[in-house]
């Protein structure tokens, strides 16, 4: 089976029979255009919209690059929703929820906007600009929530983005459009913060896990910055791999949200009956690869169809490198232990990111496939190949007499759960 590796393709030489299974999602099959699915989901919250007047100023808070939504398609007909009611192009702003993210180019912008690129203003959010930004409360956790100026000024703020798998928030959507989408970033820090448990030593949440939303104190957080924005609705996708939108949900940002969660947790996840020996991942290609970070979740995700001590093959080009230039850096802790106390005493979500990937470097044997220096991989943790061909051959070495694999085509699409 050929698997993405940026913007080309490659093979495993593996044998079949020992091929324990694909795991790989099982969207379901819809006759709908991806542009009938929106509109049924905007058709849910007619209500809502109708109530929109001329002349009120919408800010309509979308995702950057990193994470494909399907933006294109969606906002051209959620903006025309807008001018139905009378609300001119004028009075319309797009935001892009950077979080702690670069800003967009000019090419990913109209990417972005599609159609609208040109006629709808498009700002990118700036988690350090603070003139730009506004307290608008603080949670039950001491987390002080101050963003984007332009969604507090507006007089109708719509939350879009996409719904998937997150590996300590649960799931991604909905309420992350706000705390971290467009936070300051010491609020972004302190959101994510709260997956560690309290005390030094305690170590990571067991609630703040892929999948999870009940008692996860992440998305708790994330949760009460979202109610202190008041969003007048959100519309977020469901993407199957190859980014096509096979449901869509729109309304109240609370529950619109969970029942997107419901139905992906329903199509995305895929039982197993034992875990593998080796698992060979794809992140998916570009831009799913863009970056160590985004090829972060795909990890996460094939490691839990991985015995401890078992083998990984990643496929992660990240032409990008990794995503955030402090990430690397955290690497100069080896122990677990200096570097949970070292995140505790300055925490960076990136750090949180590097100390989760440490973890399952130590955990298991990662060969990362990439285009980083051979010496960046290995004070990662990692073992460095540059080609799937050079990583197969480096896994046979390191694998028991009857060993079995996994096939993971689409890795940060599909969450492997063991009973």
């Amino acid at each position: 089976m050929e698997l993405k590796y940026g913007s080309t393709v490659c093979i495993p030489d593996l044998p079949p029979e020992r091929l324990a299974g694909v795991i790989a999602p099982s969207p379901p099959v819809v006759d709908e255009s991806p542009a009938d699915i929106v509109e049924a989901a905007l058709d849910d919250c007619r209500d809502i919209i109708s109530s929109f007047r001329p002349g009120e100023k919408v800010v309509v808070v979308t995702s950057d690059i990193t994470r494909y939504t399907g933006s294109e398609i969606y906002l051209p007909l959620l903006v025309e929703r807008l001018n139905r009611q009378g609300i001119a192009d004028a009075d319309i702003e797009i935001l892009i929820a950077l979080g702690i993210h670069r800003k967009q180019t000019e090419h990913e912008h109209q990417r972005i906007l599609g159609s609208l690129y040109g006629r709808i203003r498009v700002v990118d959010h700036d988690c350090d600009d603070h003139d730009g930004l506004t307290l608008i409360g603080t949670t039950s956790n001491g987390i002080k929530v101050s963003i984007n100026r332009r969604a507090v000024e507006a007089d109708r703020l719509i939350l879009t983005g996409t719904i998937g798998f997150h590996y300590f928030a649960g799931f991604g959507g909905g309420r992350k459009s706000i705390l971290p989408g467009i936070a300051s970033r010491k609020a972004c820090m302190a959101s994510h913060f709260s997956v560690l448990n309290p005390g030094a030593g305690s170590g990571k949440n067991p609630l703040a896990t892929t999948g999870s939303l009940e008692g996860n104190p992440v998305h708790l957080a994330m949760v009460e910055g979202c109610a202190f924005a008041k969003p007048t609705f959100i519309l977020n996708t469901v993407l199957t791999a190859d980014k096509r939108i096979v449901a869509a949900f729109a309304g109240d940002w609370r529950e619109a949200h969970e029942a997107g969660c419901r139905y992906y947790s329903k199509h995305f996840a895929y039982p197993l009956a034992e875990k593998g020996d080796l698992v060979v991942a794809s992140c998916g290609g570009f831009p799913k690869d863009i970056n160590l970070i985004q090829a972060h979740k795909s990890m996460e995700y094939a490691s839990q169809a991985l015995k401890d001590g078992g083998v990984m093959i990643l496929l992660a080009e990240c032409r990008d490198g990794f995503g955030n230039g402090t990430f690397f850096n955290w690497f100069r802790h080896k122990r677990l232990e200096e570097f949970e106390a070292a995140l505790r005493e300055q925490y960076e979500i990136n750090g949180q990111t590097a100390f989760s990937l440490l973890q399952k470097a130590q955990r298991f044997r990662i060969i990362l496939v990439s285009q980083f220096p051979a010496a960046q991989a290995e004070e990662m943790g990692m073992i460095p190949a540059r080609t799937v061909d050079e990583a197969v051959t480096l896994a046979l070495g390191m694998l028991p007499a009857e060993w079995r694999w996994y096939l993971m085509p689409e890795a940060g699409s599909v969450l492997p759960v063991t009973a």
